[in-house]
């Protein structure tokens, strides 16, 4: 079985640097399940006590964390920075 070989000559560098980008985006959502999954069990686990506003403390991880994952969701699968930038050189291409 053949497999195919993938030099840097040979691979396109924004498709290259995309794939890097959509790579980590995958690890850190994995990172993100699991922790946030051990802290709700830490909280489970340690009574269920609420904070004195009666939400649970590992909410707050689990929402600034999960706001951060959907910008880099965002940035990954979205709006790439090599599509942002080559529109805005074709906008300004157009201007002159």
């Amino acid at each position: 079985m053949e497999q195919p070989s993938t030099t840097s000559q040979q691979r396109d560098d924004k498709l290259w640097s995309l794939a890097k980008e959509r790579v980590a985006f995958k690890k850190g959502l994995a990172y993100y399940i699991v922790i946030n999954i051990f802290l709700w069990l830490i909280w489970l686990l340690s009574g269920a006590k609420t904070g004195s506003n009666g939400i649970p403390w590992p909410v707050w991880t689990t929402v600034g964390w999960g706001i951060g994952m959907i910008f880099y969701y965002l940035r990954a699968y979205r709006f790439p920075d090599e599509n942002a930038t080559e529109k805005e050189y074709e906008k300004l291409k157009k201007q002159q």
